[in-house]
């Protein structure tokens, strides 16, 4: 049976229909986006720390004195080129090579007739103190690499100690080595492992 007191008509929707607004618990929402900040941020400095390893390890492997934009077309007339080219206009870097100055085997002392290839690059740079330079040592491949790289660096000091010798400023000079790198000639040969044990001059700065 019906009850009297309820009026609503049978089957009649009810007048109002109450719903619960679920609460969004933004405090949640927000600890979960710092933790996915956090953890990009994390990635990022992750790979910048390798990037500066792989460079560190980089920088410390071998030095190869070739150096970048510097023709060698203007090495062919050897180091009695250089007054010219410094008295000029032309861009630097730009390298040339000693043409006496080679080194017995194994060894970085400058021979005695080798010694005025020296004096005259000296007398030119005193004429252009503002020159700076860049000197560096090679090696044939006899021996083994570690030997000759180290070779190539003390051929490079080598020269750079008479030239300070000679009155130029020792700041003015940077060393390098190439080791067995770019070699000159042939090293099947005795003639052609002479020339590989040499030092380049590269003009850095007018």
């Amino acid at each position: 049976m019906a009850d009297p007191n309820d009026k609503r008509t049978d089957g009649a929707p009810p007048t109002h229909i109450h719903i619960e607004k679920k609460k969004t618990n933004w405090l949640a929402w927000l600890l979960l986006a710092l933790g996915v900040l956090a953890l990009l941020l994390g990635l990022s400095r992750c790979n910048h720390n390798d990037a500066a390893q792989t460079t560190a390890v980089t920088n410390t492997s071998t030095v190869i004195a070739e150096t970048p934009n510097a023709p060698k077309v203007a090495a062919l007339a050897g180091t009695s080129a250089l007054g010219g080219y410094l008295a000029g206009s032309q861009p630097t870097p730009r390298t040339f090579t000693f043409e006496k100055l080679n080194f017995d085997t194994a060894k970085s002392d400058i021979r005695p007739d080798d010694q005025a290839d020296v004096d005259q690059v000296a007398a030119t740079l005193k004429q252009y103190p503002k020159a700076r330079i860049r000197i560096a040592g090679y090696a044939d491949t006899r021996g083994n690499e570690a030997a000759n790289v180290a070779l190539g660096k003390a051929r490079a000091d080598s020269v750079k100690a008479a030239l300070v010798a000679k009155g130029i400023n020792g700041g003015r000079i940077e060393t390098t080595t190439g080791g067995t790198s770019d070699p000159v000639d042939t090293n099947a040969t005795a003639a052609g492992r002479a020339e590989n044990r040499r030092t380049e001059l590269v003009v850095t700065q007018r």
